[in-house]
């Protein structure tokens, strides 16, 4: 089954005016190296954008100083705080791939119990490991783009990419965010749903962390994983769409997007 993601479909809670900071989430990022701090930066922003209560930045200590002069909200902690209490995690924006990371990913997918969100470089290492995906024991929602749903499964085929992603969803029981034109969603039950929003402006460096950082904010406020995946995956094409109005789809970034998402938002919560 094939649904369209519109704006009558995504799910944003209504806030309790009582509410502290403590009720929207804490959500745990571990992202970022040497050479990819604006992937750190991307996902920790775009997750305060989106309303976590509380955000968490791990990156290595070398970076921290760059990310702590550009970054306000989000709380910077060593790679050692692994252990700590969180809603949910994002694990694998600019991460890089070396013996540590490959580490980190195995802990991360095999222990813990709040949801975990891998993208990118995370990806990457589950598929060179071969990583057992079914028999975490977190929810796991995966946002690869094609490339790096190729590395998981070497026999994709674009044509049927709407077969592949049901499939893959239900084989290894996780969420599936499969990025491109028309973005996939597909839960464990193999359900699709597909994204309406977005446009080629957004096809540049940084937007896809943009996107992860979302899910993750959405995903650590007890949004259900498919639901957070397909409600992020509009406003983040939302967002885009915006951004291509006020600055054109040549020039607008990222960046761009992270202040576009806000009032995307906030439109979103007045028509509720």
């Amino acid at each position: 089954m094939l649904t369209d993601i519109t704006n009558d479909s995504i799910f944003l809670p209504v806030r309790d005016r009582n509410a502290h900071k403590g009720d929207f989430g804490r959500v745990l990022l571990f992202c970022g190296s040497e050479k990819y701090t604006g992937a750190a930066y991307f996902s920790a922003q775009a997750a305060v954008n989106t309303g976590s209560g509380l955000v968490f930045l791990s990156v290595p200590k070398k970076i921290r100083p760059l990310l702590a002069s550009k970054l306000n909200e989000p709380i910077l902690i060593p790679r050692s705080f692994c252990e700590m209490k969180n809603d949910a995690v994002l694990l694998g924006c600019g991460l890089g791939i070396s013996r540590k990371s490959e580490k980190l990913v195995r802990k991360l997918v095999f222990s813990g119990a709040s949801p975990l969100v891998l993208d990118a470089d995370a990806i990457t290492i589950a598929a060179r490991l071969h990583i057992d995906l079914a028999a975490s024991p977190r929810e796991l929602i995966l946002t690869p783009h094609e490339g790096e749903f190729s590395r998981l499964v070497p026999d994709f085929d674009h044509n049927r990419r709407e077969e592949f992603a049901a499939n893959f969803a239900k084989k290894n029981k996780c969420t599936l965010v499969l990025k491109g034109r028309r973005t996939l969603c597909a839960d464990k039950d193999g359900n699709l749903f597909a994204n309406t929003t977005g446009n080629p402006g957004m096809a540049k460096g940084g937007s896809g962390d943009v996107l992860a950082g979302i899910i993750t904010s959405l995903t650590g406020q007890g949004i259900p994983p498919v639901r957070a995946a397909y409600t992020g995956v509009w406003l983040h094409g939302a967002a885009g769409d915006l951004a291509a109005e006020i600055y054109g789809e040549y020039s607008m970034t990222p960046t761009d997007m992270l202040c576009t998402l806000k009032s995307v938002i906030k439109k979103v919560r007045q028509e509720d």
